[in-house]
């Protein structure tokens, strides 16, 4: 996406294109449930201290085993565990 854009933009623009948000960035639970922003779906990935290949295999087990859940869903991908909650209403 555009560089410098806001949060919110890019939480609209992956709400407008379909698409689950996958991102490190804590703020994006903010828009979601505090202040009520829709989404199709953010992943936050809590992996920090880990080299970007083993975040990558990481991510890429979790959505192997988990992808059909995320739709619709705050999710947190740290290293030992997956969290999946729907957004409150």
């Amino acid at each position: 996406m555009d560089p410098g854009i806001t949060d919110d933009e890019v939480l609209s623009r992956a709400r407008d294109q379909g698409a689950v948000l996958f991102t490190p960035g804590k703020d994006f639970g903010e828009l979601v449930y505090r202040q009520g922003r829709a989404s199709m779906g953010v992943v936050l990935t809590r992996l920090s201290g880990l080299s970007a290949q083993v975040k990558a295999d990481i991510v890429s087990r979790v959505i192997q085993g988990h992808a059909t859940e995320f739709s619709g869903a705050f999710s947190v991908i740290e290293h030992a565990q997956v969290r999946i909650r729907r957004p409150l209403t």
